[in-house]
């Protein structure tokens, strides 16, 4: 075996990355899983129950099929921003 074709032990900048793209990919997974089971849940499967109640005069299952799937990105995105500076900071990427 040459010299040039031995497995190398992998850096500390290289531990960290790994480290940070695994927290990234967690907190994507999340993330999405959220952004689809709130508009889902709440705009399709629990419509019937929500529509009892009403916000802003309409049904508020209607509500969350329409306006509340756009608050939660634009939250989800908010959340987003936030976590990923505090990562950036953890992870020594700055």
């Amino acid at each position: 075996m040459t010299e040039a074709s031995k497995p190398t032990e992998p850096t500390d900048k290289q531990r960290r990355a790994d480290a940070y793209w695994r927290s990234n990919l967690r907190l994507m997974a999340v993330l999405l899983a959220v952004w689809f089971s709130v508009p889902f849940g709440l705009g399709i499967v629990f419509v019937e129950p929500l529509n009892q109640f009403q916000l802003g005069g309409f049904p508020l299952g209607f509500w969350f099929a329409q306006q509340g799937s756009t608050y939660v990105f634009f939250v989800l995105v908010l959340v987003y921003a936030v976590r990923m500076r505090r990562l950036d900071r953890m992870h020594d990427f700055e």
